[in-house]
């Protein structure tokens, strides 16, 4: 038999894992795996587990948010050899998994998770030892992902987090920053900026390019300057969700590799948790370091 870490976070999302777990496992084991089963018992415990066991496993198994699945792969990154990832999203928003076309129901997902294709995806590295899988985001809103509390997020799902960043309006902050990359450098006040390696944040698609290639070294990169006018927000938001026309105050790239240096310390979000408080950092691309099993229409899959 084949052997399987099975690791669940029992409080994201609306806990619907608990009441599929056990045909879940009864699938698991029809399958010809032997699974060994892990109920986190804080934030900590996904990324320890899946450090110290992941090597032996044949495929490591996660269901959970994004977070969840942030702190597995921070795990599985400091193993040499990495076991196949199969992910069971059970978060408030999943926003990784609607990219690689996971299905958001827990049975589908494992079914998903045992037959369908590998993909070797890319990984961020953040500085020198932090990781994420989809998204390192400063400024506007990003607190909104860890700051939520968690029961509003199971009671109200995305919609805590859209009552969340309205609350957050006024206390939009500005940071001066020097950002270069592999084509240029831009300097100046931003209020936002997002690196990137998927097709949806925060639940809305359209805020990313639709042809985002996950295993292509290459990550997405966004920042907006601070508007000078209320018309120049409008514009912004205009542009981010209608793409009427080009923006001065925006700027997207593709890059491997990005150098962000602020004058004063700015909190940044990995994968919808806190990432921490920094005046530089680097963010650069880990070419397929992952292999994830994930939705069968999606290419290379």
């Amino acid at each position: 038999m084949k052997n399987m870490i099975f690791l669940f976070n029992p409080r994201s999302g609306r806990e619907q894992i608990r009441s599929q777990l056990m045909g879940i496992l009864d699938y698991f084991c029809s399958q010809g795996y032997f699974p060994s089963v892990y109920v986190t018992q804080n934030s900590q415990d996904a990324e320890r587990i899946a450090r110290e066991y992941g090597s032996s496993a044949d495929l490591f198994l996660c269901s959970g948010g994004d977070g969840t699945l942030n702190n597995v792969v921070s795990g599985l990154m400091a193993l040499e050899k990495r076991p196949v990832l199969g992910y069971l999203p059970s978060g408030s928003t999943n926003d990784y998994a609607r990219s690689l076309e996971i299905p958001g129901d827990p049975r589908e997902a494992a079914e998903v998770a045992l037959t369908a294709g590998e993909r070797q995806v890319d990984v961020g590295r953040f500085g020198t030892d932090r990781y994420f899988v989809y998204i390192a985001a400063f400024g506007a809103f990003t607190e909104v992902s860890y700051k939520t509390p968690q029961d509003k997020k199971n009671v109200l799902g995305h919609q805590a987090y859209i009552l969340e960043s309205v609350k957050s309006l006024a206390s939009l902050k500005s940071h001066h920053m020097k950002i270069q990359w592999e084509e240029g450098t831009i300097e100046g006040e931003f209020i936002f900026g997002m690196i990137t390696n998927t097709t949806s944040v925060g639940g809305f698609k359209g805020l990313t390019p639709r042809d985002v290639d996950f295993d292509d070294g290459m990550f997405e990169a966004l920042f907006i300057r601070t508007p000078k006018t209320p018309s120049d927000l409008s514009n912004i938001v205009s542009y981010m969700f209608l793409k009427d026309e080009e923006n001065a105050y925006v700027f997207r790239f593709h890059t491997s590799r990005v150098v962000i240096t602020a004058k004063e310390e700015v909190s940044w979000v990995l994968d919808g948790e806190y990432g921490g408080t920094l005046k530089e950092t680097v963010v650069e691309n880990i070419h397929g370091a992952i292999a994830l099993r994930c939705g069968e229409k999606i290419k290379k899959c």
